[in-house]
């Protein structure tokens, strides 16, 4: 036998460490700045996206960002 090894140097993703919550750039929950870190996004387009996805959505989005900021971390 080989003594071939196959090491993974993939870089981390964000989704390996985990959804977390941003308090300390978070206005309300720190909801949209956890997702805007966790994607690697702006926290101005989250927010952006948020309001728009409430308006549009009759206000449905307010319960979802309640229920991210009441479960995770």
């Amino acid at each position: 036998m080989s003594d071939l090894r196959f090491e993974d140097h993939a870089v981390h993703s964000p989704a390996t460490r985990g959804f977390r919550l941003n308090k300390q750039r978070g206005k309300i929950m720190g909801v949209s700045a956890g997702i805007a870190d966790y994607f690697g996004l702006d926290t101005t387009l989250v927010r952006v996206a948020w309001v728009i996805g409430t308006i549009a959505g009759f206000g449905s989005l307010i319960l979802i960002y309640l229920a991210i900021g009441l479960i995770a971390d």
